[in-house]
């Protein structure tokens, strides 16, 4: 039985990743939860999974939390800090990273410094400091499988394969809610337009990625980090079924993709089980219904933030860390109405305008341009 900590339990893939372990009791066990402040979803977590220990970063809902536990027989820590017993855990097999946003850097370098198997579902961990991350897992030999379906789909791909065969990278994205939207209409655009997306139900800072295409623009530079290519070996493509995640090109021509049905559980479950695939009662595809795919280029007009990604991934250093920072800034202000959503890439390409790169940063580099890139986003978006 697999021993599985959870650090973001209380979310989208935390929430489907623990449907999961209850559809394979025999196979998983949950050691470990974690959630800023929604105390209330992990106490319903608590009494179901009954883990040994729980944390929680925010301190007033942690002490909440603690009085509710009394002699429950579940630890519970308060703060950010309560995080690192949870990942130092020698009980753990296997931890699942799901915190949100640029909060998961500091819980992901200790689970490598501890060379821990990491479930990685957040992608702006990667793309703050990329070759910090991966330097630190090879180091450390500590393993990181990718929880996102479009790098699942990618590592799947490549298994048994050597990467100095690859030729291309192809990232697939259904477009998001304004695929056929035209640019003059995004003016118009509101936030329960945003939060509308086809195909996926995801948490609201990555369903507004989805919109912006910022989320594929973060894949980008995710991909270019996690399977060591460069940038222009990766290509964006259009598919608005969403069966296919990803697929890979190898230097003979040949193509793999991966196909499977829109539902996070499916690459959840992969990253926790792998190497072995486990059965589950979930829906296949039916290619009759399908009848075709369709592809697309994407349009880097209309969603100038794929652009925005490119351009970091080639200028690589403290770059990608500070678009994380002022694309989070946006998203943020944006959701609380303070912000116009054709305005994100205008912040965005303003505090990248504005910033000093520094090539080879160190990790104390790499905080104080986040710290900087939020500062300025603030302030452009303040003036707007």
């Amino acid at each position: 039985m697999k021993r599985i900590s959870i650090l973001g339990s209380t979310g989208s893939i935390g929430q489907n990743a623990l449907a999961v372990i209850q559809a394979h009791p025999d196979e998983f066990r949950v050691v470990a939860l974690s959630t800023n402040a929604n105390i209330e979803i992990l106490y319903q977590q608590i009494k179901t999974f009954k883990p040994d220990a729980v944390c929680v970063s925010d301190v007033k809902a942690g002490l909440n939390l603690k009085s509710r536990l009394k002699d429950k027989g579940t630890r519970v820590f308060i703060g950010e800090e309560g995080l690192d017993p949870l990942v130092e855990d020698k009980d753990v097999d296997e931890i699942l990273l799901a915190i949100s946003g640029a909060g998961a850097l500091k819980p992901l370098l200790k689970a490598l410094d501890c060379a821990k198997v990491i479930a990685l579902a957040n992608k702006e961990a990667l793309v703050m400091a990329g070759p910090i991350v991966m330097s630190k897992a090879k180091n450390k030999k500590a393993k990181i499988i990718p929880v996102d379906s479009e790098q699942s789909a990618i590592w799947q791909c490549l298994q048994g394969h050597p990467k100095n065969r690859i030729k291309k990278l192809y990232l697939t994205a259904s477009g998001g809610p304004f695929r056929k939207t035209a640019a003059k209409d995004f003016e118009r655009v509101s936030i329960k337009n945003v939060l509308q997306h086809p195909r996926w139900k995801m948490g609201k800072k990555i369903t507004v990625d989805s919109a912006t295409l910022m989320n594929k623009g973060l894949e980008v530079l995710e991909a270019m980090y996690l399977f060591d290519v460069r940038p222009e070996m990766i290509k964006i493509v259009i598919h608005p079924e969403a069966i296919i995640h990803s697929m890979v090109e190898f230097i003979d021509g040949v193509i793999l993709a991966q196909l499977s049905i829109t539902d996070m559980r499916i690459p959840i479950q992969y990253a926790l089980s792998s190497p072995e695939r486990l059965s589950n009662n979930l829906a296949s595809i039916d290619f009759y219904k399908i009848k075709s795919f369709n592809f697309e280029k994407p349009d880097f007009k209309r969603f100038p933030c794929l652009g925005l990604a490119y351009r970091v991934a080639r200028e690589s250093g403290t770059a990608p860390c500070v678009l994380n920072a002022a694309n989070e800034v946006s998203v943020a202000e944006f959701l609380k109405g303070r912000l116009e959503f054709i305005a994100i890439p205008r912040i965005i390409e303003k505090v990248l305008d504005r910033h000093r790169l520094i090539k080879e940063p160190r990790l104390d580099d790499i905080f104080k341009a986040d710290t900087w890139a939020r500062h300025q986003a603030y302030k452009f978006i303040n003036k707007n």
